[in-house]
């Protein structure tokens, strides 16, 4: 589903934030991305979703190669994709029937099957009944809920989430990532960028770990990263 061979992003200014990365994904396999800020994770989720171009390397999504795909493709591949941020990038001024249903209103689907999807989706989220409200009127947890309601209301194959607990106590951020499981127990293959280890042992999936832009060990991941981080800062 998702296959990334010696994958590297270099920005102009010359920093790389990511290095000859590899891996694979299946169809319908649920997965973590861990790393310290700055690893790369952010910079792998555009490089999937076609936002930006690596340097080198090849990336296959959904059978598609990306570096073959034409502009005008890419609305579509983005369309089997979810996207899930930590800051929920929500419209504040606009319900959550209009912020869910912004995807489909986008590609000119009749207000009849929006509306319907809409319901479904919020349904599957534990947010029937919350149509009508403004999304600043929301808890986190909930805001967050409509973000996943919105990237999941084109029914993808694939969802990316990026740190979507960050902002959440122990038990919120169980019922999020409890809901990306749900999804993937009906064949959405998802992948989850976190910081958050308790999650990454709880659910006992495979983790992906960078640690300044390269796939590393576990033992060579997140805290031993910080930690050697900040032993060079004090030295």
């Amino acid at each position: 589903m998702i296959k990334l061979s010696h994958v590297t992003k270099r920005y102009p200014n010359g920093h790389e934030a990511l290095k000859d990365i590899s891996f694979d994904l299946d169809a319908g396999e649920m997965a973590f991305l861990s790393g310290h800020s700055g690893a790369g994770k952010s910079t792998l989720f555009k490089l999937i979703t076609r936002i930006e171009k690596p340097t080198s390397g090849q990336i296959i999504v959904d059978n598609q190669n990306l570096g073959r795909l034409s502009r005008a493709k890419i609305p579509a591949l983005r369309r089997e994709i979810g996207v899930i941020f930590q800051d929920h990038k929500l419209l504040m001024d606009r319900s959550v029937f209009d912020n869910v249903a912004l995807p489909l209103i986008v590609i000119g689907m009749p207000h009849d099957e929006i509306k319907k999807r809409v319901r479904a989706a919020l349904g599957k989220v534990g947010l029937s009944g919350k149509e009508k409200q403004l999304p600043i009127t929301l808890s986190g947890g909930e805001q967050q809920r409509v973000g996943i309601a919105r990237a999941v209301i084109n029914r993808p194959n694939i969802l990316l989430a990026d740190e979507p607990t960050g902002n959440l106590d122990e038990a919120l951020s169980d019922e999020i990532i409890d809901i990306f499981a749900d999804f993937n127990q009906v064949g959405v293959t998802v992948l989850i960028a976190t910081h958050d280890l308790r999650q990454v042992e709880r659910l006992s999936k495979r983790t992906i770990h960078l640690a300044n832009g390269e796939i590393v060990e576990p033992a060579e991941s997140i805290e031993d990263t910080e930690q050697v981080a900040s032993d060079l800062e004090l030295s």
